[in-house]
């Protein structure tokens, strides 16, 4: 019988955390949204500083910040994006229109067009 293992020790446990990551987007009516920014660890964070000092709503999305860091910079968001980026625009929308920002019916039309989708 073997003797137990020791637990891993706090830098090796440290060392398997995920790197943050963080993802902007921008997205002009009528155009496709385009990754603006992009970064892991400190980058991540300053990009998220800056969105936080400015006001932008952020959402956590782990597995759609993933795939939309893999876009170049200034380059429309891929078609496997479309869905989850459009609601996150929805909402982004809808808290916009209760503050008195882009009306609903904008938001309606844009969340009902036929391809090529306008998020």
């Amino acid at each position: 019988m073997s003797a137990p293992k020791d637990p891993p020790s706090e830098s090796f446990a440290e060392g398997k955390k995920r790197r943050q990551i963080a993802v902007a987007l921008n997205y002009v009516k009528g155009d496709l949204p385009k990754v603006v920014a992009s970064g892991r660890g400190a980058i991540a964070e300053k990009i998220l500083e800056i969105a936080f000092a400015n006001g932008v709503k952020v959402r956590e999305d782990r597995d759609l910040a993933e795939l939309l860091s893999a876009v170049e910079l200034n380059c429309p968001i891929p078609v496997n994006c479309f869905e989850a980026v459009a609601e996150i625009l929805r909402y982004l929308y809808q808290a916009n229109a209760r503050l008195g920002g882009m009306p609903v019916a904008e938001l309606d039309e844009a969340s009902t067009a036929s391809p090529p989708h306008r998020y």
